[in-house]
């Protein structure tokens, strides 16, 4: 089963996000057949979880990543994942990502998303 990368990528956070809620590990949690680049974002995104997340805090002023919602959090991960590996131009990623977070979270979230990871990608370009 190949899905489009945005279907793919919708499955990831399904996944990371159930990890992350109920502490199950990642292999648990994949029903039936799962598209090889979800299970391979999933993957990758959690083994870098806790560097993800010190650049969430990093890149935050005002939230740390323990301090999101496993949504919020998960969204960032995926987003920062795909502006360091390049996979997707830093537009798509960026854009993806705030789609996520207003579709499974809310506006403010989107907005936040977007500020975190804008912050990142204009630090990386300066570097």
């Amino acid at each position: 089963m190949t899905q489009s990368r945005r279907a793919a990528r919708r499955t990831a956070l399904f996944v990371l996000y159930q990890s992350d809620v109920t502490g199950r590990p990642l292999a648990s949690l994949y029903e039936g057949e799962v598209d090889p680049w979800a299970r391979d974002l999933a993957e990758a995104v959690a083994q870098r979880a806790e560097a993800l997340d010190a650049q969430i805090d990093e890149a935050s002023d005002e939230w740390a990543a323990s301090r999101l919602g496993a949504v919020e959090r998960n969204v960032l991960r995926i987003g920062i994942h795909e502006l360091e590996t390049g996979q997707v131009p830093k537009e798509v990623a960026i854009d993806e990502a705030v789609g996520l977070a207003k579709r499974y979270a809310s506006e403010d979230a989107g907005r936040l998303v977007n500020g975190i990871l804008g912050r990142i990608a204009r630090e990386r370009e300066a570097v």
